[in-house]
């Protein structure tokens, strides 16, 4: 369905507005993003979706210029929905809005393709300025260093998670690395899942392969 110009906005004026669509796992950010891009007067929001499976339909069924999209969403997160797009023909612009910590992230947004990164701790103005930055055709992340972009398969790893293929390429258990980092093995689940996104890989071995390529090829 075709939306019409909001009340008191004419024609000229809505084809001017910054078309968004967000995505989050969080219906209280959801609904707060969507206000503070709305009362700002610069943007209008055309869709929301609450995981990356759902954004990406909306990504096929609407014509928006940047998505704000959560990284940890459930079914498919930010990671995967970056995946997807790279090998869209014009789609949107992704901003990755998220409160994780990893200070490797940014650099993995930047390295799948990402158009801008704000971390949830910042203020809402640096927000907006991410989004008007990514729609007008540029790039907008807090320093990353470049050079470490799109050479070592390993370089956007986390130190838990180098830890965790060293682990694989021993030999160790799920049990026995639960224990050897003091954590549950639920945890250590997680954690492998996001390994296996970040290398591409299905399972222990490959990664295990691709580690050790990795480290011949650094010699």
């Amino acid at each position: 369905m075709k939306n019409s110009p909001a009340r008191g906005i004419s024609n000229s004026q809505e084809r001017d507005l910054i078309k968004v669509a967000l995505a989050d796992k969080n219906p209280m950010v959801l609904s707060g993003v969507k206000h503070l891009l709305e009362s700002d007067g610069r943007f209008r929001v055309v869709a929301t979706a609450s995981d990356g499976e759902r954004f990406l339909e909306l990504a096929r069924r609407h014509r928006f210029d940047v998505g704000i999209v959560g990284w940890e969403m459930p079914r498919c997160g930010g990671r995967a929905v970056l995946q997807a797009l790279r090998v869209q023909p014009r789609g949107p612009r992704i901003v990755i809005y998220t409160g994780s910590r990893d200070p490797e992230l940014p650099r993995e947004v930047m390295a799948l393709g990402g158009a801008g990164f704000c971390a949830k701790i910042e203020p809402p103005e640096r927000l907006l300025a991410v989004v008007l930055e990514v729609a007008a055709g540029r790039m907008s992340f807090p320093f990353v260093d470049v050079r470490r972009l799109g050479h070592d398969p390993l370089a956007m790893l986390t130190r838990r998670e180098r830890e965790l293929l060293q682990g694989l390429a021993a030999g160790r258990t799920n049990a026995r690395l639960a224990t050897d980092l003091g954590v549950s093995v639920n945890t250590i689940k997680f954690h492998l899942k996001n390994l296996y996104e970040k290398l591409a890989v299905r399972n222990r071995a490959e990664a295990v392969a691709m580690g050790m390529r990795s480290r011949r090829g650094a010699e």
